[in-house]
Formats: C-alpha cells, structure tokens, sequence
C-alpha cells in the first residue's frame, strides 16, 4: 500500500513512467513488513481456517492472504510480541540513528484499533531506543486477511521526497487527507 500511494503520487505530478517506477522501488527497498496471526482467516472458497493455532500459540511471519508464518510460539503480550516482529523488520532495513520513518501498524481485520495502538506505542518506543524518529504513522486495518487477529508493522526509512510524496492530497475509500 505505501508503494502504491507514494508512486500515485508521483504519477499524479506527472512524473513519467519510468520515474514512477524508480520511486516504487525507492520505496521498496526502504521498507520491511513483518506480521503475527492470534489466529488464522477462513478463506471464502475453502470454508475452513487456512492453518490450525492452539489457544496459547501465535504465528509469527503471516501473509495477508491467510499464508500461515516462518514459526509458531506460545502466546506473548503485546510489548513482547511487537519487540519480535520489530527485530528483523530493524536489521534487516538497517535502522540507524538519525533515521526518519513512517510506521503502519495494520490490523488483519479482526483486531481492536486499540489493540493496535498498543502495539503502535511500544513500536514507536522500539523506534526511539534506535535512534529513529517516527514522522509519519498509519494505524488500523487498511490490508486484512478477513477476519484473521494480529497485525503487521512496517517500517519505512523516509527522505523529503518520499515524505512529500505521502503527504501528496489522497482522495480513496482508504486513505483521505490534503483534498
């Protein structure tokens, strides 16, 4: 979703197509997603859960298309469970001090935007302690997998461009700000 709004807004300065994909994969190499399932969506044609979870067990690594995860863990609380999806989601973008991010915590469809405003508070804590500043941050359920509980978080290393690029007017069932 954020490649796609910020290469929109590109397109709609009228950058040319070429430019518009070099700012898609700017953005695509600047970002990291990792998700957690509290339990699994049933998908329309299949009628049943796409992967089995007991009561006490989470899956780390979800796709939000129902995907079951890398790995199954018992069940941690939201600051715990927010640390383990942060920590390869930092590493692996290589957030440094100084950097400025925007942060989309994304309910699955079946989690409480409260809940996510916990997970969105300890990550913003996370951010902090890496020397990172959180300029631009998007809560709720924006990509799902139905009914599924959990969330993702994606991080994304921002420059003044791509700053300017997400903060372009947005006018979709979605997203609504600048119009």
């Amino acid at each position: 979703m954020l490649v796609e709004k910020i290469a929109g807004a590109a397109a709609e300065r009228g950058d040319g197509l070429d430019a518009v994909a070099a700012i898609g994969e700017r953005v695509n190499a600047n970002v990291r997603t990792m998700g957690v399932a509290l339990s699994a969506c049933t998908v329309p044609h299949a009628g049943k859960p796409s992967f089995d979870l007991g009561e006490d067990e989470i899956e780390i690594g979800i796709g939000i298309h129902g995907e079951p995860g890398r790995h199954r863990i018992p069940m941690e609380n939201a600051d715990s469970i927010t640390n383990r999806l942060l920590e390869p989601v930092l590493a692996d973008l290589k957030v440094s001090s100084g950097d400025k991010v925007l942060l989309f915590v994304n309910g699955m469809g079946g989690t409480p935007l409260s809940e996510l405003y916990i997970v969105y508070r300890r990550a913003v804590q996370v951010l902090a302690d890496a020397g990172a500043t959180v300029e631009r941050s998007l809560v709720g359920n924006y990509i799902t997998a139905l009914e599924m509980q959990g969330c993702s978080i994606t991080v994304l290393r921002l420059d003044d461009e791509l700053t300017e690029l997400w903060d372009a007017p947005v006018h979709t069932p979605a997203l609504r700000w600048g119009v």
